[in-house]
């Protein structure tokens, strides 16, 4: 199915896996496209939340990432609090964790913006964003974990 709306097009399949469906939500620009791609994900049968974190490698980042997927996800209703839901989920971030932090020097400052997207019983977090050692160096950075519940 493809979505245009205000200068955006976007092409998603009913059978796409989570892990491309929310690479491209955390690599959305705009609101605007953001919304366009949550709605057009939801009509497909697809679930998904978004937000975002920052903080510094060797420091919160880590337990900022674990925080804010967690609350966001059971906030929207992506998972349960039970402990199979929350140990996908989690592997999951970790797994997508580990692509963006690696290779990252031991006090690299990142923004990401995260999405979760499931579908089923697959659930995937995605990470998107910039990571510095001084703002002139600054990296783009990707990452996707992907579990089944």
């Amino acid at each position: 199915m493809e979505h245009t709306s205000q200068d955006i097009s976007i092409s998603i399949r009913e059978d796409d896996s989570v892990s491309r469906c929310a690479l491209r939500l955390a690599m959305s620009v705009t609101m605007a496209e953001e919304t366009t791609l949550k709605e057009l994900l939801e009509s497909l049968g697809f679930r998904c939340v978004v937000t975002e974190t920052g903080g510094r490698s060797s420091g919160d980042f880590q337990e900022k990432i674990t925080r804010a997927v967690l609350g966001a996800s059971l906030n929207a209703r992506l998972v349960e609090k039970v402990d199979h839901e929350i140990h996908a989920l989690l592997h999951a971030t970790e797994e997508a964790k580990r692509c963006v932090l690696s290779n990252t020097a031991s006090v690299t400052s990142l923004a990401v913006k995260i999405a979760v997207v499931r579908k089923g019983h697959w659930i995937s977090v995605a990470l998107y964003g910039d990571s510095s050692i001084h703002p002139i160096t600054t990296h783009e950075r990707c990452g996707v974990g992907t579990m089944h519940i």
